[in-house]
C-alpha cells in the first residue's frame, strides 16, 4: 500500500512527508544532491532572474570552468518536459556548486546569502525543499518525498535518532513555499495522522 494523499489548503501532500524521519547529514553525504542526479534543479523565471543578478557576487566561489560554462550556456536550460533546470557542469554537477575545505558540496548562492555577499537571493526553492519535490496534478500542486537511495540513507538514520520528521526538518522552506498558515495546518494534520497511523 502506497502513501496517502492529504489535502492541505488545495495542495496534495504525500503522507511520506509526514511519516518519514529525516535530517540532512552533510558529514555523511557531503552535499551529494548538488553534484549527483540526471538533471539540474528546477527553477522559476523569477529565480532565474535573481540568479543572474546575484551571479557577479557569487561567482568568486565557483570553479573557473563552471563560471565559463554558465557564461557560455546561461543560467538554466529547458529539458525534454519543458521544465527550466539549472545549468550543469560536466553534464552532471550543478554549475553553481562550490566546495568547502572538507570536500562537501554547497550551493554558491546559499553561501553568498549566508555570508552577506548576495543577501537578496538565497537559492532556488526546489533546492531548499529537497528531498521534497513539487509537481502539478491538474491545477493542484503535489508535495512529494523523493526517496534517494542510498545517498539519503544517513539522513533517514539521523532523523530517526533525533526524532525529527521530514516536514519538521523542512519547516523553513515549506513555510517559504506555502506560507505560515499552510504550515500550521500541516502541523495539525501531521499530529493527528501520526497518532492514528504511525
Amino acid at each position: 500500500m502506497g502513501p496517502a494523499i492529504i489535502d492541505i489548503q488545495g495542495t496534495l501532500v504525500s503522507s511520506d512527508v509526514i511519516t518519514t524521519f529525516f535530517v540532512c547529514d552533510l558529514e555523511a553525504c557531503k552535499g551529494a544532491c548538488c553534484i549527483e542526479g540526471d538533471g539540474g534543479a528546477p527553477v522559476t523565471e523569477d529565480e532565474e532572474t535573481s540568479m543572474r543578478e546575484a551571479f557577479p557576487d557569487i561567482k568568486r566561489y565557483l570553479r573557473e570552468e563552471a563560471v565559463r560554462e554558465v557564461e557560455k550556456r546561461g543560467f538554466a536550460y529547458t529539458d525534454s518536459d519543458g521544465d527550466r533546470l539549472t545549468t550543469l557542469f560536466r553534464g552532471r554537477e550543478c554549475a553553481f556548486t562550490c566546495f568547502e575545505k572538507d570536500g562537501s558540496a554547497r550551493c554558491a548562492f546559499e553561501k553568498g546569502h549566508t555570508e552577506g555577499v548576495s543577501p537578496a537571493f538565497f537559492k532556488p526553492i526546489s533546492c531548499y525543499l529537497y528531498p521534497v519535490r513539487l509537481s502539478m496534478v491538474g491545477e493542484m500542486v503535489a508535495v512529494n518525498y523523493h526517496r534517494w537511495k542510498p545517498i539519503c540513507e544517513p539522513a533517514r538514520r539521523l532523523g530517526r535518532a533525533k526524532g525529527v520528521r521530514l516536514y519538521q526538518f523542512l519547516k523553513a522552506p515549506l513555510t517559504r513555499a506555502f506560507g505560515e498558515k499552510w504550515y500550521a495546518e500541516l502541523e495539525e494534520v501531521a499530529e493527528m495522522y501520526l497518532k492514528t497511523f504511525a
